[in-house]
């Protein structure tokens, strides 16, 4: 039992739960309508449909899995914090090779159709999220599953960790609705003043991703929800740290 939080939060925990992995799902699945029923299907062969792979597995990785990989600590806040940590490491990685596919795959597109690269804001922002995303990935390793940092330098990055995830999922859908937006004038611009469905599906997934990472959000940062002091774990951290820095068992 969660003896924390207030009761009316531990009810509702679940059920917020619940449907923030409906509305990820939700997600991922608008998406893959979108692009194999009104965008053509997908391959992988330098064509119109190897882009498709893009937004999929963008919105699989850098949004779905990546929310996910935050939310983990919320939902088994109560198992081993090592387990944690290792799910968490697992999610975020399967995150980045899905968001690396992605990239290869508009890349490859705009190669053979001899389309330049890098010059719109959705592009722009999307190699931005990226490239943090795996300096996050690289410095929660180091510091956090496999730490090489002292506890002092762990304590203090933590924080900037925490708030640098929750950053990067704002900076994912922020980016996802710039290329939904830039997607639509390209393919339907004509059209899509007139309620086109293709443009009606594209609009709803934009809001359902808003609504995910707001959900996200308010499950992150509600105290009651974090994970609780376990205090055999903080027993053994300040053993590990005497035993590796030369402390002493009371050293805070």
């Amino acid at each position: 039992m969660d003896e924390a939080a207030p009761r009316p939060a531990r009810s509702m925990f679940p059920w917020l739960v619940g449907a923030s992995q409906v509305l990820g799902l939700a997600s991922v699945v608008l998406t893959g309508v979108w692009m194999g029923h009104y965008q053509g299907g997908f391959a992988w062969d330098g064509s119109a449909q190897e882009f498709n792979l893009h937004p999929l597995c963008m919105v699989l990785g850098l949004v779905f899995l990546h929310g996910d990989a935050i939310l983990v600590y919320r939902v088994f806040r109560y198992e081993s914090k090592r387990n944690v940590k290792m799910l968490h490491g697992i999610i975020h990685l399967l995150a980045l090779i899905l968001s690396i596919i992605g990239f290869v795959a508009v890349f490859d597109f705009h190669r053979t159709a001899k389309i330049p690269d890098m010059y719109s804001l959705h592009s722009w922002c999307g190699m931005a999220t990226l490239v943090l995303f795996c300096i996050q990935w690289v410095m929660g390793l180091l510091f956090f599953l496999f730490p090489v940092a002292s506890s002092w330098l762990r304590a203090t990055y933590l924080p900037i960790h925490v708030f640098c995830g929750l950053v990067l999922l704002v900076m994912a859908v922020g980016t996802c609705l710039l290329g939904i937006t830039e997607k639509l004038l390209f393919s339907i611009m004509p059209t899509y003043s007139l309620f086109a469905p293709e443009g009606v599906l594209a609009n709803v997934l934009g809001l359902v991703l808003v609504c995910f990472g707001v959900l996200l959000g308010y499950l992150i940062t509600r105290e009651e929800y974090r994970r609780p002091p376990n205090p055999e774990e903080e027993s053994l951290s300040v053993h590990f740290k005497t035993l590796t820095e030369g402390g002493s068992p009371s050293t805070p």
